[in-house]
C-alpha cells in the first residue's frame, strides 16, 4: 500500500491467560490518502451506490441523483487514519475518451484501488468490455500495484434461478479481458500467454488467461446487502493496522466470551473487522455479517426519520436483542469512529457483564481514532503499563475478572 508512514508502538494486548508485557512490537500505519477511481459506463450504478455508501442515502432515493459530469472528487475518511480519495468518474464516452487520452496521466497515477461497475442489463457488452480493457492497460502504465474491484451490478434484474450462471459466465469473461490488457501491455510472447492460462472454463468455449494483477469480482445490487459484501471487502483491503484491530479483536472475544463481534465503521457501518469462536464459526449463514450492517444502516434511518436528525449524525448509542434461550446481542458505540456488535450465548449476568467489559476495552481500540502517536501512559487497573496511549500490555482477562465480580448474578 503506497503512502505509508511508520511509527514503532506496541503490539496488541496478548491473549487471556498471559501477562506481563509484550514481547514484540507491531508497525502501526498512518495513511495519508488512498486514492480510489470509481468507473463504468454512464448509468451502471456508480454514484448510487457510492451514496448509499458514504452518504446515507436509502436504495429509492438515488433514483433522483442525475449523471456524473466528467470527474466528481471527494475526500471519505474513514476511520481516523484513511482517507479515501475517492474519484467518481462520469461515464459518458466523450469522458472515457477524455481519461484515457489528454488526462491519460493525471486520472491514472498513484491509484490504490480501482473500482469498474459493469451493468448487467448492458446492450452493449462488447464496447463496455473494449472500455474496460482501455482502462486496465492505463492503469496497468501508471499504477502497477493498483488493487482491482470489478462489481457486477443491478442483479436484483436477472432472475434469482439464473443469477449465479449469469455472474460466472460474466466473471470468466472478465477475467480474460484483464489477462489479455496486461500481455498488451507487458508485450507478452505466445509463450508466456501459454503458461499463465487456467483449465477451460465450463461455460467457455475457449481457456482463460489468469490475469497478472490483483483482481476481484463482487455480484452486487443496491437492494441488498451484497453491496456492503462488495465495499467492506474494497475498504478491508485498506484499512491500516487490520493485523493489531484482529488481534485487538480476538483478545477481547476470549475475554468475555463472547460468539461472534463485528466492529463496524461509524457512518457507513460497513464491517472493519470481525471474530468469531469455535461456536459462532458454526453459523450457517456466510451473508450474515453484510445482513447486519444492511439491518444496522436501516436502524439508523429509522431513527433519523422519527428524530429529525441529519442522516449522517448519530442516531443511536445502543441496540439491543435479546432471544430467550438462543441468544443476546448488543451493538454500542465504541470509539469516535466505530461501532461494535458482540453476539454470545443467552444470561443476563454474561450480557451485563460483557456490555461492562467493551466500554473497558475501548482504550485498546484509541488507535483507531486517529494517527499513532507514542506517548507513556498507564491506566489504573489494566495490569500492565502502556508505553503508547494506544495499547494495552496487560492481560484481557484483568478487565473479565474484575468487571464479571461486579456484574449481577441470574
Amino acid at each position: 500500500m503506497s503512502d505509508l508512514e511508520t511509527t514503532s508502538a506496541p503490539s496488541a494486548a496478548p491473549s487471556a491467560g498471559e501477562s506481563g508485557p509484550p514481547a514484540a512490537h507491531t508497525q502501526l500505519k498512518k495513511v495519508k490518502k488512498q486514492k480510489v477511481l470509481l468507473m463504468g459506463k454512464s448509468g451502471s450504478g456508480k454514484s448510487s451506490m457510492r451514496s448509499i455508501i458514504f452518504s446515507n442515502y436509502l436504495a429509492r432515493d438515488t433514483r433522483r441523483l442525475g449523471a456524473t459530469i466528467d470527474i466528481d472528487l471527494s475526500h471519505v475518511k474513514f476511520l481516523g487514519n484513511l482517507t479515501l480519495n475517492l474519484w467518481d468518474c462520469g461515464g459518458q464516452e466523450a469522458f472515457m475518451e477524455n481519461y484515457l487520452s489528454q488526462q491519460r496521466a493525471h486520472v491514472f497515477s498513484n491509484v490504490g484501488v480501482l473500482i469498474y461497475v459493469f451493468d448487467i442489463e448492458s446492450r452493449d457488452v462488447e464496447r463496455d468490455l473494449a472500455t474496460y480493457v482501455n482502462i486496465i492497460s492505463a492503469l496497468v502504465q501508471y499504477s502497477r500495484e493498483a488493487k482491482v474491484f470489478v462489481l457486477i451490478h443491478k442483479m436484483d434484474l436477472v432472475q434469482p434461478i439464473t443469477r449465479e450462471d449469469v455472474f460466472d459466465q460474466r466473471a470468466a469473461l472478465v477475467r480474460r479481458k484483464t489477462a489479455e490488457a496486461v500481455a498488451i501491455m507487458h508485450k507478452a510472447k505466445p509463450e508466456l500467454q501459454q503458461q499463465q492460462r487456467l483449465p477451460t472454463h465450463p461455460r467457455m468455449t475457449s481457456p482463460t488467461l489468469e490475469p497478472d494483477i490483483d483482481l476481484q469480482l463482487f455480484a452486487t445490487s443496491i437492494w441488498d446487502q451484497s453491496l456492503y459484501k462488495a465495499w467492506a471487502s474494497i475498504i478491508h483491503d485498506l484499512v491500516p493496522n487490520l493485523a493489531v484491530i484482529e488481534t485487538q479483536l480476538a483478545s477481547l472475544g476470549v475475554a468475555i466470551d463472547a460468539d461472534e463481534i463485528l466492529l463496524f465503521e461509524r457512518t457507513s457501518f460497513l464491517v472493519v473487522s470481525k471474530w468469531a469462536s469455535r461456536e459462532g464459526d458454526r453459523n450457517p449463514y456466510g451473508d450474515r455479517f453484510e445482513r447486519m450492517s444492511n439491518i444496522l444502516k436501516s436502524w439508523k434511518h429509522t431513527c433519523s426519520k422519527y428524530t429529525g436528525t441529519p442522516r449522517n449524525a448519530e442516531q443511536f448509542s445502543d441496540f439491543e436483542y435479546k432471544m430467550g434461550t438462543t441468544f443476546s446481542m448488543f451493538a454500542t458505540k465504541f470509539t469516535t469512529n466505530t461501532y461494535i456488535l458482540v453476539c454470545m450465548p443467552p444470561g443476563e449476568a454474561r450480557f451485563n457483564s460483557a456490555k461492562l467489559n467493551v466500554a473497558a476495552a475501548r482504550t485498546w481500540f484509541k488507535f483507531l481514532d486517529g494517527p499513532a502517536v507514542p506517548a507513556a501512559a498507564s491506566i489504573p487497573g489494566a495490569g500492565g503499563v502502556m508505553s503508547s496511549p494506544h495499547m494495552i500490555a496487560g492481560t484481557p482477562s484483568t478487565y473479565a475478572a474484575d468487571w464479571r465480580m461486579a456484574a449481577p448474578s441470574d
